[in-house]
């Protein structure tokens, strides 16, 4: 087989999970989405995909075309239809008696709080958009964003959209090098950024990384970056280009409160987001208008049953990841929700400001990570038992598969037993979730993203890109096209046909392995790469890592496969103890008896075949600041390689002590 061809996962081993819990009588009545949503889609989805783009988005130009897809795989939906974003998100609430309802509780991370109405957000906006006009930025121009989670944030891409600028955010943690080569790309014609931001009760400079990423470097010319727009936070020193640089309060002091948004075609670009690999030139995954905005609304509305005049809403997400476009800005303003944003990390200035906020703002909604949920999971649950939680009536999971046990914790801790769970699955490229319960429909199960909502076409294929049974496991596709989907990388249009629709002929597939259950519900593997072959069986990572956190001790785990002579490769596991067992491991003995205790009980939940060569008990995993576990690190200390590069990390100090401790023999890993 060739060396970077992909073989579909096995089911050999998999866990079964009989748990299910559909919702309430009560819930399930006051629902937005009811059953009949997925039978009007089925009926005719293209027609569906019409009613909801008119339902939801205010169009200046009614458009007359649902799809394109002539020019497949681009396809243009809506597309002589215009409208404008940020008239969507701002103005139209406005104008509907709706100016004094609150768009954001902003709490900042050292406790600075700020009210913003949906009339202030207009203000603000229509200031911002004044002044990027007064420095020359025009319709199609790109606009970088490299901010904290302020509410400059949001206005500031509110604004590029309201004068038809596609922005391109770059997470405030990425390196100047990372900025630099996004910028570059992108041709951006200016810069939003701050002195700094907060994390972890200090102040974090980025105007500097700016000003590295704009100018000549080793030997290249600068940037076509001409102003660099800096927003005022943290007060720090900076460095100053007279001419170029202008400070934000400035600018926006100077402009008029009045703005007339820019309609635009529904295709027109509304931003780019780059996506990094491993290797290579980040992929620019380009999203447009309209149909991008109908489909955030969408599953905004139906996913989480949104109700805007009664719910508090919150996202988790940095505005530098997808899920803060369209579960931050885009989607929740959108349909005039209720938001709460926060500026800093959940540890600051204790473990339980997260659920300070969630009692303070009296949170309905809450959307984060499985990352979060398990490293809450790890603190214990008596600091969420100190706070009242009981406004929350629906919780969501992204970014990557819940394994069932931190599922359970989060329903019953932070859930009081009663908020359904919808763990969705989307990418950046798809641009909005893709697969999910519907709250108020769905019998939930632990660790399953289940179905494609409505209007959505995905499947589970084998290697010959046909179907698999239920039971069965294989790749991931989407087989119709979908409103919210990436129109190409920008720049580079075969490298968008060669990433994404050449595996499989007329079908979507990014890389996801996944399963059917008996009921035909959809479980994610995680990636295909993290699919292990040992001794001929197709091993998942993710089902490994479920295993290992299903046991008592376990608060988290990461798997990865090592190459072994004998068996092909071998899995090799990485835990962190919860906090009450961590004395357990501190002598030789006695992590070699966890080690032990561990490896028989993932036989016994999956099979001997399954069980890790070795396991080793870790302080911390190696996560990007977006939370992401990097396991293409731990690989690389797993078959004592040097360790890749390390630089988007949140503490790249993590893999030195990962590598220490496997260098450490122990009796327990060698049998």
């Amino acid at each position: 087989m060739p060396e970077n061809e992909t073989t579909a996962p096995s089911l050999e081993n998999l866990l079964h999970e009989t748990r299910a819990f559909p919702p309430s009588p009560a819930f399930a009545a006051q629902a937005n989405a009811q059953p009949s949503l997925y039978e009007e889609a089925k009926a005719d989805r293209l027609g569906f995909w019409a009613d909801q783009a008119r339902e939801l988005v205010s169009w200046s130009t009614p458009f007359t075309q649902t799809l394109d897809w002539s020019e497949a795989p681009v396809a243009r939906w809506f597309a002589d239809g215009q409208l404008n974003a940020a008239y969507n998100a701002v103005d139209r609430h406005v104008e509907a008696g709706r100016g004094d309802r609150v768009a954001i509780h902003f709490e900042g991370e050292p406790g600075d709080t700020r009210t913003v109405t949906y009339a202030d957000l207009q203000r603000e906006v229509s200031r911002a958009a004044n002044a990027l006009t007064s420095l020359g930025v025009t319709k199609g121009d790109r606009v970088v964003i490299y901010l904290p989670m302020l509410v400059e944030s949001v206005v500031a891409m509110l604004a590029c959209a309201r004068i038809g600028a596609p922005h391109s955010v770059v997470f405030g943690g990425f390196s100047a090098d990372a900025l630099r080569s996004r910028i570059a790309d992108a041709e951006a014609k200016l810069v939003i950024t701050a002195d700094g931001g907060y994390r972890r009760g200090a102040p974090s400079a980025l105007k500097p990384a700016v000003d590295e990423a704009i100018g000549p470097k080793d030997g290249e010319p600068a940037t076509t970056v001409e102003h660099v727009l800096v927003v005022r936070r943290t007060e720090q020193d900076v460095d100053w280009t007279e001419g170029r640089d202008v400070w934000w309060h400035d600018a926006l002091e100077r402009a008029d409160t009045f703005h007339e948004p820019v309609p635009v075609d529904a295709e027109h670009p509304l931003f780019i987001l780059y996506t990094s690999g491993t290797t290579g030139k980040p992929k620019g995954i380009l999203h447009t208008t309209g149909g991008y905005l109908t489909q955030a609304a969408y599953t905004h509305k139906n996913v989480f049953d949104l109700k805007a005049e009664s719910d508090v809403y919150w996202c988790t997400a940095d505005i530098g990841w997808v899920t803060g476009h369209t579960y931050v800005v885009y989607g929740p303003l959108t349909n005039g929700a209720t938001q709460v944003l926060y500026e800093g990390t959940p540890d600051t200035p204790h473990r339980g400001r997260w659920w300070e906020l969630v009692e303070k703002y009296k949170v309905s909604i809450l959307y984060t990570a499985p990352t979060a949920i398990r490293t809450c999971m790890k603190w214990g649950e008596d600091i969420p038992a100190g706070f009242d939680l009981s406004s929350l009536r629906v919780l969501g999971s992204v970014g990557e598969p819940i394994n069932p046990e931190a599922w359970m914790w989060y329903r019953r801790v932070i859930g009081g037993d009663t908020a359904p769970i919808v763990d969705t699955w989307w990418q950046t490229e798809t641009g909005a979730i893709m697969i999910s319960p519907l709250p108020g429909v769905t019998a939930t199960k632990p660790g399953s993203a289940q179905v494609a909502l409505p209007g959505i076409v995905a499947d589970v294929v084998d290697d010959e890109a046909r179907s698999v049974p239920d039971g069965g496991g294989g790749y991931l596709v989407l087989s119709e096209p979908w409103p919210s989907m990436l129109r190409g990388i920008w720049g580079d249009l075969q490298r968008f046909k060669d990433t994404y629709w050449s595996r499989f002929e007329g079908l979507y597939f990014a890389g996801d392995g996944a399963k059917k259950d008996e009921d035909g519900d959809i479980w994610l593997l995680g990636r295909v790469d993290d699919v292990m072959n040992v001794s001929g069986h197709r091993l998942s990572t993710t089902e490994i890592e479920s295993a290992l956190v299903s046991h008592d001790v376990v608060a988290e785990a990461a798997v990865v496969g090592a190459n072994d002579e004998t068996t092909g490769q071998a899995v090799v596991a990485f835990v962190i103890l919860r906090g009450e067992h961590a004395d357990r491991a501190s002598t030789p003995e006695g992590a070699e008896e966890v080690q032990q205790e561990l490896r028989n009980h993932v036989a016994k939940e999956i099979g001997p075949i399954a069980k890790p060569r070795r396991i080793l008990v870790v302080p911390e995993l190696p996560k990007t600041r977006s939370g992401k576990i990097m396991r293409r690190l731990l690989r690389d200390v797993a078959e004592n390689r040097t360790v890749g590069d390390a630089t988007t990390l949140a503490d790249s100090s993590v893999m030195d002590l990962i590598s220490a401790g496997l260098a450490k023999p122990s009796a327990a890993n060698e049998d």
